[in-house]
C-alpha cells in the first residue's frame, strides 16, 4: 500500500489570515496601515525639515520640490509637520485603544463570568456612561485634566471603555456556558484560571474588532479635541490642530488644510478597511 503523509493540520489563526488576505480591500487598508506606522517610526529620517523650524521669509509657500506641501504661516514645511503628525496620531490612538480596551476587558469579564447583583450594577453604569456621546465625554475629561497629549490619550481611553466593556461582557456570556469551561471548573480551575485560560481567549473576535475599529475613532477624538483647542498643543504637528490653524486662511492657501485633512481620511479609511476585512475574517459564519 502506499504511504500517504497526513496534511498538516491549519492552525484558526492561519484560516483567519486566510480569509483576511483574500479581501482585496482589506489587504489595502493593511498595507497602508503599516506604511504609516513605519512613517510613524521613521519620521525623523523621511522629513526633509525640522517640523518645528520657522522660517518667516518662507510663509504660504506653495508646493515645491522643496517643500512637497508647501509651507504654514510661519515657514513650517508642511510635509514635515505631516510625517511627524502620523507618529502623534497614532501614538495617541495607540494608547488610548489600549487604555480602554484593558479596562473594559477587565470591567467586562468580571460582570459577564459572575452576574448578578454586580453585573446588574456595572451595566447600569455603564448605560448611563454610554448615553453620553463619547467625544462630549473626552472634551468634558480633557478640560478638567488640562489640554495635551497624555490627557487627550486619557480622555478619549476613558471615554472609549463603556464600549468594550459591552462587547466584552457579550461575548463572555456567550462563552462561559459552554462545556469546556463546565469541565475546567470540574477539575478544580479557580475562577481567575478559568477567565484567562478559556473564557477571554474564546471571547476575543468581535473584541479585536472593535478595537481595530476604535483605533480609526480615537484618531478622529483627537484631531477633534485638537482642532478645539484642547488636544496636542503648538508647536508641536497634530493634524487636528494644522486643520484649525489652516482654516483662517483656507481660500488663499488651500494647501494648508488639505494635506493635513487627506492624512486623516488616509489613516481613518485605512484602519475601517482593515476592521471590516478583519470582522469578515473573524465570522464563525464564514468558516468552511
Amino acid at each position: 500500500m502506499e504511504n500517504v503523509k497526513p496534511g498538516k493540520k491549519k492552525s484558526g489563526l492561519w484560516d483567519v489570515w486566510r480569509r483576511f488576505r483574500k479581501n482585496t480591500a482589506a489587504m489595502i487598508g493593511l498595507f497602508v496601515l503599516g506604511l504609516l506606522v513605519l512613517t510613524a517610526v521613521f519620521a525623523g529620517v523621511i522629513a526633509p525639515a525640522d517640523p518645528i523650524a520657522m522660517d518667516l521669509g518662507n510663509t504660504f509657500a506653495s508646493p515645491s520640490l522643496q517643500s512637497p506641501m508647501g509651507t504654514d504661516n510661519f515657514g513650517r514645511c508642511i510635509f514635515s509637520r505631516i510625517i511627524f503628525g502620523t507618529r502623534t496620531s497614532l501614538r495617541i490612538g495607540f494608547t488610548a485603544v489600549a487604555t480602554g480596551l484593558f479596562a473594559g476587558l477587565v470591567i467586562g469579564s468580571l460582570s459577564g463570568f459572575y452576574g448578578g447583583m454586580m453585573d446588574n450594577a456595572v451595566m447600569r453604569f455603564i448605560d448611563i456612561l454610554m448615553a453620553i456621546p463619547g467625544i462630549l465625554l473626552a472634551i468634558a475629561i480633557v478640560a478638567a485634566l488640562g489640554p495635551g497629549m497624555v490627557n487627550v490619550m486619557i480622555a478619549i481611553g476613558l471615554a472609549s471603555i463603556p464600549g468594550y466593556t459591552r462587547i466584552t461582557r457579550a461575548a463572555v456570556l456567550t462563552v462561559k456556558e459552554r462545556e469546556f469551561v463546565e469541565a475546567a471548573r470540574a477539575i478544580g480551575g479557580n475562577d481567575f484560571r478559568i477567565i484567562v485560560r478559556h473564557v477571554l481567549p474564546n471571547s476575543l473576535a468581535p473584541i479585536i474588532v472593535q478595537a481595530t475599529l476604535g483605533l480609526s475613532s480615537a484618531i478622529l477624538s483627537a484631531a477633534g479635541l485638537s482642532f478645539i483647542g484642547l488636544g496636542v498643543q503648538p508647536p508641536y504637528p497634530e493634524w487636528g490642530f494644522m486643520l484649525s490653524d489652516g482654516r483662517r486662511f483656507i481660500f488663499e492657501h488651500g494647501h494648508m488644510v488639505i494635506f493635513p485633512g487627506l492624512a486623516i481620511v488616509v489613516v481613518v479609511l485605512a484602519i475601517n478597511l482593515m476592521g471590516d476585512g478583519l470582522r469578515d475574517a473573524l465570522d464563525p459564519k464564514l468558516k468552511r
